[in-house]
């Protein structure tokens, strides 16, 4: 389900769609279909599409690299070596070069 979100961080109206909710509080995580983004938003500032509106395709998707896992460097200072392993999660710097190399 698509809802339309005001987004607090873009200052404007976007499409979303909700991933969760957060416990004791009246705030949902979505993700911005448009912007490819995660945002934290509020209830009161989630709405229902209406006509049209549902109807354009999103300008951005969800997608992942083909058997692409995330590596990090592990660093052994007692052997005084650095080996290259498997990470749970990609890194920052990874991402921001990634970006670069899409641009």
């Amino acid at each position: 389900q698509v809802y339309v979100v005001f987004s607090e961080e873009l200052e404007r109206w976007c499409r979303a769609v909700v991933q969760s909710v957060r416990c004791c509080t009246d705030q949902f995580r979505c993700f911005l279909v448009d912007y490819a983004k995660y945002s934290v938003v509020e209830s009161k500032n989630i709405r229902v599409p209406v006509g049209e509106f549902t109807k354009l395709p999103y300008r951005a998707k969800k997608c992942s690299l083909y058997c692409t896992k995330p590596v990090t460097l592990h660093l052994d200072f007692q052997e005084n070596i650095a080996k290259i392993g498997p990470a749970k999660r990609w890194d920052t710097a990874a991402i921001q070069h990634f970006q670069n190399l899409i641009e």
